[in-house]
């Protein structure tokens, strides 16, 4: 592999990272913020989600400047939000500004969500697309470790320890903003946007420098010409591009209804469900967090080997076994298996759904098209998130748990069904190819 073109995926990668410890740092400093500022319940909530409002704002409008400015400039100024959103929120002298500075980080967390696996998958080649737009999911997880190794490291550095835990993700925002200004601009918005042909075959060389030129030129053309097309020209929502559009929206209904957000945000809860302490359900949860990087790997190595409905298959299997496991568990008090099927669930995420789900919305739209479709993508997860998030304590308050994992397990069969039936498979195939595939045309 072009050792340019990893490190060009890698620097956009790295805003999964801040995303991944920007969103989980919180933890360490939620009831600190509390008590200081003495806030109600609500209020409280108010504050710990402010983040996540502004991260599906920022993946609803991500397409925008993806489109407007640029790949390369949008990564830039994602750097900077992460940067001012660290910095105000450790500085924060009360509630209201915490709140604000807060919603600042999580805007740049929605337009990662939908810039950065776009900018991979459009200066990757082919054979490579999978695991270098799947290093995205990988920072996110890698980032969530880091900032619960982060909190432990900072929280006996004193009274503003919170500040620390969250100001000292300013330093990794800066150095990403920084490594962005090294990356070279997408080819595919150059010629399909910009309409730049110069500017466009010169990044294509860089990304490809065995190819001649005339094979650079005939990939340049096929580039333009599919966005040149009907099927690319026009509005979004059309008939023309429903086949993306709803495997897009499909793919993050799925991803959040397997429960994954309601279990790595609620892990502890679900552990002492079963009898354990408040200490072993904690460093179960930590277990989760292991389990989840490592199975996340494996998954980047399988995606280009295996294909992207491959991993949805082995994803799907694994999440209603376990599942199903822990639902039976909870109906029948057999509560021991359940932190292993908790973590069997984690694996087949880590392998299927979470592997895939950044790399199959960036590769099924037509390159004019791409940036809002991933902002559609990326606005249906956060979305789902949102709601499961919110709603899965009152779930498990009002009904038993083994039918809330029930639910969980029977919307997994629905996943099943629809990959068989529907998901193609883009494993290899230039973008180009798969908008003809699709029959966008």
């Amino acid at each position: 592999m072009n050792g340019r073109l990893f490190f060009w995926s890698l620097t956009s990668a790295l805003a999964g990272f801040l995303f991944g410890f920007d969103t989980v740092v919180i933890s360490g400093a939620e009831k600190t913020i509390q008590s200081l500022w003495g806030l109600s319940p609500s209020l409280h909530g108010i504050a710990m989600a402010s983040a996540l409002y502004g991260t599906v704002v920022g993946s609803l409008i991500g397409g925008w400047p993806v489109d407007r400015f640029g790949r390369k400039a949008t990564l830039l100024w994602i750097g900077v939000l992460y940067f001012v959103g660290a910095v105000g929120s450790a500085l924060a002298t009360n509630v209201s500004l915490f709140i604000i500075a807060r919603v600042i980080g999580g805007l740049g967390i929605g337009i990662s969500t939908v810039a950065a696996p776009l900018y991979i998958s459009e200066i990757a080649p082919p054979k490579h697309r999978g695991r270098l737009a799947g290093m995205f999911q990988f920072n996110i997880v890698f980032g969530i470790l880091v900032a619960f190794v982060s909190n432990a490291l900072l929280a006996g550095v004193g009274e503003n320890a919170w500040r620390w835990m969250l100001g000292v993700a300013a330093f990794p925002s800066l150095l990403y903003a920084l490594l962005c200004f090294g990356i070279p601009e997408s080819p595919r918005w150059l010629l399909a946007k910009k309409g730049d042909r110069e500017a466009g075959l010169k990044v294509l060389r860089r990304i490809e420098p065995e190819a001649s030129n005339a094979e650079i030129e005939a990939e340049a053309n096929e580039i333009a010409a599919a966005s040149s097309e009907k099927a690319s020209s026009g509005r979004f929502w059309t008939a023309r591009l429903r086949k993306p559009i709803l495997l897009a929206i499909l793919i993050a209904f799925f991803n959040q209804l397997s429960g994954i957000n309601a279990i790595l945000y609620f892990a502890p809860r679900i552990f002492e469900l079963t009898g354990l302490g408040a200490k072993a359900a904690l460093l179960q949860s930590i277990g989760i967090g292991v389990t989840n990087l490592v199975f996340t790997f494996v998954g980047l190595w399988l995606i280009d080997r295996l294909g992207r409905r491959t991993l949805l298959y082995i994803g799907s299997f694994g999440y209603i076994a376990s599942l199903g496991l822990v639902a039976w568990a909870f109906f029948t008090e057999h509560y021991t298996i359940v932190p292993v099927c908790i973590f069997a669930f984690i694996a087949a995420h880590a392998i299927g759904q979470g592997a895939v789900i950044w790399v199959f919305i960036s590769e099924i739209f037509p390159n004019r098209h791409r940036a809002e479709g991933q902002s559609l993508g990326s606005f249906t997860h956060w979305i789902f998130a949102a709601l499961l998030t919110t709603f899965f304590p009152k779930m498990v308050s009002a009904f038993p748990p083994g039918y809330v994992f029930s639910f969980f397990a029977g919307m997994m069969v629905l996943q099943l069904i629809w990959v068989k039936m529907f998901v193609p498979e883009t494993k290899g195939v230039p973008l180009e190819q798969i908008q003809k595939q699709l029959g966008i045309e």
